[in-house]
């Protein structure tokens, strides 16, 4: 009995004392019409991104990255979802995306993470797998733009731009 006890206590003591791995933030940022060259972090000038730069030094830095659909909407769609645009169902800008299907987000809080999704998105319907999200119906207005916030239009004042990194 007595060696049962050291045992389970030698276990709990190892337990206890292991450092628990926190999972990693996950910032993803989507901007239209970026290429490599127009972000300063990869070594090109012809925009200065020292923000996006930032976070390229502190986080990563993709140095290989490959599109299955360059579209707007298709595009997000396989990002959303991992998959071809002929799987997901998203081929063109007008076809409706199935928000039913998986996605990261739907993965990501189901694994214990809070999600975000904030912008244009360019996919019909209330997007799932999001603990918040505002997103701006069609393409938006820049100035006074109206948001879907989780669901509901409100009307923001201000520039896009702002309104959204702030």
């Amino acid at each position: 009995m007595k060696k049962l006890l050291c045992i389970a206590l030698g276990i709990f003591v190892f337990y206890s004392c292991t450092k628990k791995e926190t999972p990693p933030n996950i910032l993803f940022i989507m901007s239209d019409d970026h290429a490599y060259q127009a972000i300063s972090a990869y070594g090109h000038d012809l925009n200065n991104t020292p923000n996006i730069d930032r976070i390229a030094n502190e986080g990563a830095l993709l140095a290989k990255g490959f599109v299955t659909n360059s579209i707007c909407a298709p595009s997000r769609a396989v990002m959303l979802t991992g998959k071809h645009s002929f799987v997901n169902g998203k081929v063109d800008n007008v076809q409706k995306f199935d928000w039913d299907q998986p996605n990261f987000a739907k993965v990501l809080k189901a694994n214990g993470y809070q999600t975000a999704m904030i912008g244009k998105i360019h996919l019909n319907g209330l997007p799932q797998g999001f603990d918040y999200s505002a997103v701006l119906p069609g393409q938006g207005h820049y100035y006074n733009p109206d948001f879907l916030i989780d669901g509901i239009k409100k009307r923001i004042e201000g520039y896009v731009t702002t309104i959204t990194t702030n």
